[in-house]
């Protein structure tokens, strides 16, 4: 089954030239409507042809109930899924695949480590630390650990262009943190946290690291062990992968030492009437019959972004992120938030325009064929702190091209013509 198409693989030397663009035929949906810019990947990326097929083939050549047969179809379906688990923790440098647990969504899986570890380390008057700036899948589920346990929530607040300082990271982290939990990369800001640092401090105080990698698996390397993160986790669906499939790291010790979250089918060693056994993780967290073609087709989604090779996807990017930041600069009536270095943006814009609604831009570039987000993306404790009910978010990726961004500044121009004449 092929995985990136052969253009792909000759346009890697000139990846910058976001001019030419041969990415998009490989992407059903954005072949099969050119008029179409799509920049809101930050939400749901497309899916390429690798993955569809992927997906497709589970179900035409071994459909079948993982884990529960022995006949040779169910076998051929859980080698696949045991398959694409070892493929998922070498993508994210994790030392072993049975430390790969399968979810829902990266909300899933944040959840479960909120849940099922957050219990076993906190106390009354320990501290949870958290960035501003983190989508509400890693905020809320804190809020709730914390009013289970007692401890206290505790926010870090970047600069004015949303960097977390050192000095900031050593007010917050202190003697009573137990857990720091933050996005690698901001939805918003599109800016990357300093991980590690964190990691080091908390680490240092006898704390865990809780990383939401939702926005930074689709744009760069991650390797889980050199980030110091305790537990990782993804969504398959905003690095080109189905719908349905969330990943969770963690070291082996923490998982095996965590209860359940979920109880039922398959996650269990014996039941009797009165009592239960643990199967062993990853087993233990994955109740009920898993999406066996969703984590295949994930596994193809990670081998394309890899045969495009992240030099090439990066350099493409941050053409194209330079580009747009430079054309909406130039538009009097745009303002963007974040940093002003597009280097520190990894693919998400976000703007206002003067007077005019997020909503009635996006609605009205939506009639030019430009899809963007409108709203407080998940992040209200963020745009408060900014002062800003609500924004605008072009979210670029490497299928993205000067067209598109084209398409953004002329819409825009659209947008402020509709509404002052």
């Amino acid at each position: 089954m092929r995985t990136a198409s052969q253009g792909v693989t000759e346009c890697n030397t000139s990846s910058a030239n976001i001019a030419v663009n041969p990415y998009k035929a490989d992407f059903p949906l954005l072949a099969a409507n050119p008029e179409l810019a799509f920049l809101d990947s930050a939400a749901t990326a497309q899916r390429p042809h690798a993955v569809l097929d992927t997906q497709r083939a589970f179900y035409e050549t071994m459909n079948a109930n993982a884990l529960r047969g022995l006949y040779r179809l169910s076998v051929e379906a859980t080698e696949a899924i045991e398959a694409a688990r070892a493929r998922i923790a070498r993508f994210i440098g994790a030392p072993a695949g049975r430390d790969i647990v399968f979810t829902r969504n990266a909300s899933e899986a944040l959840n479960l480590v909120a849940r099922s570890f957050a219990p076993t380390v906190l106390e009354p008057g320990d501290e949870v630390c958290l960035t501003i700036m983190e989508h509400h899948s890693n905020l809320i589920p804190w809020q709730q650990a914390c009013r289970a346990t007692g401890a206290h929530l505790i926010y870090m607040y970047p600069n004015e262009d949303g960097v977390i300082t050192p000095e900031e990271m050593d007010a917050k982290i202190g003697p009573r943190t137990k857990i720091v939990a933050v996005a690698h990369v901001s939805n918003v800001l599109g800016i990357e946290n300093p991980v590690c640092a964190l990691a080091d401090r908390v680490h240092t105080r006898g704390g865990y690291l809780v990383v939401d990698g939702a926005q930074s698996v689709p744009h760069m390397p991650v390797d889980v062990q050199k980030l110091g993160a305790d537990f990782f986790t993804f969504s398959a669906h905003k690095a080109l992968g189905p719908f349905g499939i969330g990943v969770l790291w963690g070291r082996t010790e923490l998982l095996d030492a965590m209860p359940p979250f979920l109880t039922g089918g398959e996650m269990i060693s014996s039941v009797t009437e009165t009592d239960a056994v643990w199967a062993p993780v990853p087993e233990k967290f994955e109740a009920g019959t898993q999406d066996a073609a969703g984590i295949v087709a994930t596994a193809a989604a990670l081998d394309y972004l890899e045969d495009i090779g992240w030099e090439a996807l990066q350099s493409r990017e941050h053409a194209l992120v330079h580009t747009a930041m430079e054309r909406l600069t130039a538009l009097p009536y745009v303002h963007l938030i974040g940093h002003p270095d597009p280097a520190q943006h990894h693919g998400a814009i976000s703007f206002n325009v003067d007077g005019i609604h997020p909503h009635d831009v996006a609605s009205i570039l939506d009639e030019q064929n430009v899809a963007i987000r409108a709203g407080h993306h998940c992040a209200q404790p963020l745009l408060a702190w900014l002062d800003v009910e609500s924004c605008c978010r072009a979210s670029l990726t490497f299928y993205n091209d000067e067209a598109d961004i084209n398409a953004l500044v002329e819409g825009l121009e659209t947008v402020w013509r509709t509404f002052n004449g």
